[in-house]
């Protein structure tokens, strides 16, 4: 506890660092990576993607421009959360997955040395967990580092012995208070989001992730990455 003069005149700054000294902050995530390196090591994990899914990967301007956004996100970490926009089958879960690929392929470890990998879950699956394994929910929930698949196709409540509860709302306030790192793909538009969960969420994802939105149309059944 602080012993503070009541007749003392307050020195706001120096008290502002007191008491960031007694409370954790997180650095923004970040990789020590040139600009060319970290879109090379990205466009290779993209490319192993499509070629995991028997699927001949195709350059294209949009296709490069994602990755060059999502790389930069990588290597500045001006936000903590990237969000992937767009009409379903048209890149972003390829995307995310190499993001994946990309974070878990350098072995990277937080301040106790422990691996710091990106799982990648379901937004459905996350409502689900939430009612019959809270457990695995938390556990997903507290993760340093999420991806979530498809939000938007979950039920935004769920009715769990009368209690109405909002698994993806309450998962996505907790990593934004906690500023943990979070890759998420949907398939609705910014405006959707705020529809479906409101001004709160919407405002906190305005802050805490850089959005990039595919414009290009579905890849699906072009024999090229989904």
């Amino acid at each position: 506890m602080f012993q503070i003069d009541k007749n003392q005149k307050i020195n706001v700054e120096a008290l502002m660092s007191r008491l960031l000294q007694r409370r954790i902050t997180r650095g923004r995530f970040e990789l020590p990576y040139t600009d060319e390196q970290m879109r090379d090591m990205l466009t290779a994990c993209v490319m192993t993607e499509v070629a995991y899914r028997h699927q001949e990967y195709r350059a294209s301007p949009e296709m490069d421009s994602y990755i060059e956004k999502a790389a930069q996100w990588l290597k500045d970490g001006k936000t903590f959360g990237l969000l992937l926009c767009g009409v379903p089958g048209n890149g972003k879960t390829t995307l995310m997955r190499a993001i994946q690929t990309c974070i878990n392929m350098l072995d990277l470890k937080d301040d106790f040395n422990r691996d710091m990998g990106l799982a990648i879950i379901d937004a459905r699956e996350i409502a689900r967990l939430n009612k019959d394994s809270y457990e695995q929910f938390k556990a997903y929930r507290n993760r340093q580092m999420l991806g979530i698949d498809d939000l938007g196709l979950e039920p935004t409540e769920v009715l769990d012995y009368g209690n109405i509860l909002s698994p993806v709302i309450d998962l996505l306030s907790y990593r934004y208070n906690e500023q943990l790192f979070t890759v998420i793909t949907t398939n609705l538009r910014p405006q959707e989001i705020r529809e479906k969960y409101k001004d709160r969420i919407a405002d906190r994802f305005n802050e805490m992730m850089t959005k990039i939105i595919f414009k290009n149309p579905s890849y699906r059944g072009q024999n090229a990455q989904k």
